[in-house]
């Protein structure tokens, strides 16, 4: 109770208990998939006459739909969650310290897949480079993320860490998108 006597300077964040918070969070994310699990049932019945024949790659392109819908809808449960994350400076020194490993990842995995068009395709190294689309894939939302932890950060460094992060994050996707539109162009 050291926050009822000193009531203008505790924050609701504060007064509110642990568990409050995690149960918020979580049914934020329920909420959240519960959400992209009807966009995406949607979709299916919206396109169900054009899936015959092609039920791989819809399936393939649902389950993309889904996360990026599911990634939008959790955007505030996420912020949510950071937000109550704020007075814990070491949970933002090591988790600014993941995203930017994470984000080299990104850019590792586009230089992989750059080079990896200029060899045979029956190399190891051109199979192994099929793990780097599927890391390219996912950058969108690790960029999403990363950039709604720069908003919520408490302190600088874990902000400059973290749109550092965002911003690989977002090359990887661009230059991505970059080799994509050059090859189409030069056939």
């Amino acid at each position: 109770m050291k926050c009822a006597t000193r009531a203008p300077s505790c924050s609701p964040a504060i007064l509110m208990r642990g568990w409050v918070k995690v149960a918020l969070v979580a049914g934020g994310y329920v909420a959240a998939f519960l959400i992209a699990t009807a966009v995406v049932a949607i979709h299916v019945a919206a396109t169900s006459k054009d899936r015959i024949g092609s039920d791989g790659m819809y399936a393939f392109g649902d389950s993309l739909f889904f996360l990026a819908a599911f990634g939008l809808a959790s955007i505030p449960a996420t912020g949510a969650g950071l937000f109550f994350l704020r007075p814990f400076p070491a949970f933002w020194r090591r988790f600014s310290a993941l995203a930017l490993i994470v984000a080299a990842t990104a850019l590792a995995a586009l230089i992989v897949y750059v080079v990896a068009q200029t060899v045979n395709p029956s190399s190891a190294f051109y199979a192994w480079s099929a793990f780097a689309f599927l890391r390219i894939i996912v950058a969108p939302l690790f960029a999403l993320g990363f950039f709604l932890a720069t908003l919520f950060a408490p302190n600088r460094s874990a902000r400059i860490a973290l749109f550092v992060a965002t911003a690989l994050e977002a090359a990887a996707v661009s230059g991505f998108v970059f080799r994509v539109l050059l090859g189409a162009l030069a056939r």
